[in-house]
């Protein structure tokens, strides 16, 4: 069984997956489906944080994500991605960037979990090959 804050940040981490969903999709800032679910879906305080950490990197360093992304997946366009795929490349990377004290392996277990519920039958596989190449270059040694 998981621990209670666990399952709590994988419903902060699906959320930030489907704001950057929305927003990809939408071509709009991250603010604005930012703010619609932050009204239509309570947090908690560290599930906020979680939140508001993720998406302030995309705001910030998303150029630097999207190089990180393009480097890891290596044959493959960002823009040529399943939405999905992308979104939860996106929320993981600028998880690795701005939240030095997660472990790796949990973002990316989480990212891959997430991945294969929201995207295709190979998501999981797609995902967890390119967030490896993408912490190894982030955070090394710590895989």
């Amino acid at each position: 069984m998981k621990a209670p804050a666990e399952g709590a940040r994988r419903r902060a981490r699906e959320l930030v997956f489907r704001i950057v969903y929305q927003g990809d999709l939408m071509g709009e800032p991250y603010a604005v489906p930012q703010h619609a679910a932050g009204e239509a879906e309570p947090l908690s305080e560290d599930q906020r944080a979680l939140v508001d950490d993720v998406l302030s990197v995309l705001q910030r360093r998303g150029r630097e994500v999207d190089e990180a992304l393009a480097q890891a997946a290596e044959n493959w366009e960002l823009g040529r991605l399943a939405a999905t795929d992308r979104s939860v490349l996106r929320a993981a990377a600028a998880e690795l960037l701005g939240r030095p004290g997660t472990p790796v392996r949990v973002v990316l277990d989480e990212a891959i979990e997430i991945a294969k519920r929201y995207g295709s039958e190979e998501s999981g596989r797609f995902v967890n090959g390119v967030l490896d190449r993408v912490a190894r270059a982030l955070r090394p040694g710590e895989l």
